[in-house]
């Protein structure tokens, strides 16, 4: 039998463990699990793979990759590496220890008040939204004036309850994804802008920066924008300049404030200066640019596109703690969970009772136990009559977030 297949079947006999190690103890010989960052943080068309030389290991420092995760079962392994499983331990325990600190500002009306007034401000962005877009591909000026008055319709919302809007922002389709993450990127900016105690105008200017964050996009061609696969490096470098074609853009049309023109062009910079497209270190990126990076990131991977399913709200404040590290400050990640909360509203949750619960409201002074709807019973797989639970009550516990397709139920139904 050739060595080749007798190695092969002995890789696939070997328990599979993966394990996080430095960019410096990478090298030939081992199999990529993951590459620890947002999607469009790289350029390789897979993001799990085999190294097979130094050239391989060149792209990826290129990319601004510090660690990432290796599988010790499909190539060679570091011994002294932690595994996955204690990274993510250690990362929780960081998380609640955040969890900890003081909450947002109370609501002033509760979910259930506010969620049809929520649904028209949404729609009513997403069609504004829509609107510049369609017209910057049909080469037209760019009229503001529209997203404008949205803004101030989301900055009330939010100040009302907060909740609503979020618990909106998942509901993307393939074809509309890049309207629909511009209202979710402008909504969630008024919403931590305004957790940070900034000024009503900073926060209204932040609010059109994020809804007109990624108006470039335009200006790239529809078969690679929408493309359902990764990019290639040629396709990667066109999305690339969507900062600062939606930048000139902003600037042509006039009358745009210098917060919006800053989150636009600089949304993309990390504070290791691996971003683009200056490569601004961090103590050059403006504070909300850095709010950006982080609000444009989170709704990105908690999205479903075609080519990957967004992660659970939970799962992905994880992994930007993680990436904290390198490419966010992180002191605004600690933040930015503090306003969403550890369970976001909309949140599918399992409860030590065996419930399914969504999260309706974060509670003060505890962000592992916000108010939750309870609905539905994993014993019996039955509905139940939905019952609010305050958990900072000792009512129940949450032992962890759920998929809602693994149960076949909508949480929605019952915000």
């Amino acid at each position: 039998m050739p060595i080749s297949l007798l190695h092969a079947q002995f890789l696939r006999r070997r328990r599979t463990v993966i394990k996080k190690i430095a960019l410096d103890q990478l090298e030939p010989g081992m199999y990529v699990h993951d590459l620890n960052v947002d999607w469009m943080a790289h350029p390789f068309l897979r993001k799990r793979f085999l190294i097979q030389d130094e050239a391989a290991v060149s792209k990826i420092r290129a990319a601004g990759i510090h660690e990432l995760y290796i599988d010790t079962a499909r190539g060679d392994d570091v011994p002294d590496a932690l595994t996955e499983a204690q990274v993510r331990r250690s990362v929780e325990t960081e998380m609640l220890k955040v969890a900890e600190e003081p909450p947002p500002a109370p609501l002033t009306s509760s979910l259930a008040e506010e969620m049809s007034r929520a649904t028209r401000i949404y729609e009513a962005a997403s069609q504004a939204v829509r609107d510049v877009m369609r017209d910057v591909r049909l080469g037209k000026a760019v009229e503001v004036a529209e997203v404008e008055s949205v803004v101030e319709d989301i900055t009330s919302s939010v100040v009302r309850n907060n909740g609503a809007l979020i618990s909106l922002l998942r509901l993307k389709t393939a074809d509309d994804y890049t309207f629909l993450h511009c209202v979710a990127v402008g909504t969630l900016m008024v919403t931590f802008t305004r957790a940070l105690g900034l000024d009503a105008d900073t926060v209204r200017q932040s609010g059109i920066g994020g809804l007109m964050h990624d108006l470039g996009k335009m200006k790239v061609p529809d078969a690679v924008l929408n493309k359902p696969g990764k990019l290639t490096d040629e396709e990667f470098a066109l999305i690339k300049r969507h900062p600062e074609a939606g930048h000139a853009l902003l600037v042509e049309a006039g009358g745009i404030g210098p917060i919006p023109l800053d989150i636009t062009l600089h949304h993309h910079e990390r504070i290791d200066g691996s971003g683009y497209p200056s490569k601004l270190p961090g103590d050059r990126i403006t504070l909300l640019a850095k709010m950006s990076a982080i609000v444009d990131v989170y709704d990105a991977i908690t999205s479903d596109r075609c080519y990957h399913r967004g992660m659970e709200p939970t799962d992905a404040l994880r992994k930007m703690f993680e990436w904290s590290k390198f490419h966010f400050e992180e002191r605004l990640v600690h933040q930015f969970m503090r306003t969403i909360g550890i369970y976001p509203v909309g949140t599918l949750v399992k409860l030590e009772s065996g419930r399914l619960g969504v999260v309706i409201e974060q509670t003060e002074g505890n962000l592992l136990a916000p108010r939750v709807r309870a609905f539905f019973s994993t014993r019996s797989n039955l509905y139940t009559t939905p019952e609010v639970l305050d958990l900072t009550c000792g009512a129940d516990r949450i032992l962890n977030h759920e998929l809602p397709e693994q149960w076949g139920v909508d949480p929605r139904r019952f915000l």
